[in-house]
């Protein structure tokens, strides 16, 4: 696969920054799984690395991290995390 093909398919996955215990986190993961879109997911809880890479990449972009609120979502190189309607959260990871 060449370089370009390589990074044109990163920017189009979709990170799942999330926890086993949070509901939301479930649910988006449910949702995506029923419409069968791929995704990688990363529990933070236990996942120290991700959980890193998750609050960093939330500070390059001065995303607040006083109300963080899972699950934080990468779609296409922008973050994104449920801070309002939950349906309409979950309806902007298909557009």
């Amino acid at each position: 696969m060449s370089e370009e093909k390589k990074n044109e398919k990163e920017l189009k996955r979709i990170i799942i920054y999330g926890s086993d215990t949070c509901h939301y986190c479930i649910d988006t993961k449910v949702f995506l799984k029923e419409r069968e879109i791929e995704f990688i997911y990363y529990d933070v809880d236990v996942n120290l690395l991700k959980q890193r890479e998750m609050l960093i990449k939330m500070q390059k972009i001065n995303m607040s991290v006083d109300h963080l609120s899972l699950p934080v979502v990468e779609k296409n190189g922008k973050l994104s995390m449920n801070s309002g309607e939950f349906d309409d959260f979950l309806k902007g990871l298909i557009d």
